[in-house]
């Protein structure tokens, strides 16, 4: 199933996060694919705030690969990969991505293509496009 959701602007992008919100279902591994410069990292962040995190994470986590952040509103645990970094498939081995996949925590994933052989078959597909007035499409495919 796909659901469209567009961002007309920046101040737009809690109202959006809100909408991607209520089409979540139980799934718990989100791959935001897009462009450098596409605004996951800062979709991400909006989502975050949205499930009540308090933290600011105003930045992407390209140092760390992996921040984790805890909702104080429902005490959930999120996980947010930034695998631009990552040199090979071993490497995600290395850090325990399958341990993080399996935990039932949200994740929510930069740069999937890096793991694309080890996603989990229910994983959640945002593609993030920039469109011409400079608006941004969400296309969210679940798995059926």
């Amino acid at each position: 199933m796909k659901h469209e959701i567009i961002i007309p602007s920046l101040d737009k992008i809690d109202d959006a996060a809100q909408e991607f919100l209520g089409i979540m279902d139980d799934a718990t591994i989100y791959a935001f694919y897009g462009e450098m410069g596409a605004g996951k990292t800062t979709f991400i962040n909006a989502l975050s705030k949205a499930l009540g995190v308090e933290d600011d994470p105003t930045s992407s986590p390209s140092f760390s690969i992996i921040n984790e952040y805890r909702s104080d509103t429902t005490a959930e645990l999120i996980y947010h990969f930034d695998l631009y970094r990552l040199e090979n498939l071993e490497e995600a081995f290395d850090i325990g991505v399958e341990d993080y996949f399996d935990s039932g925590a949200l994740c929510f994933i930069e740069w999937p293509e890096r793991i694309t052989d080890i996603l989990p078959d229910d994983t959640v597909r945002v593609d993030i496009s920039v469109l011409d007035d400079d608006s941004r499409k969400l296309t969210v495919t679940m798995s059926d």
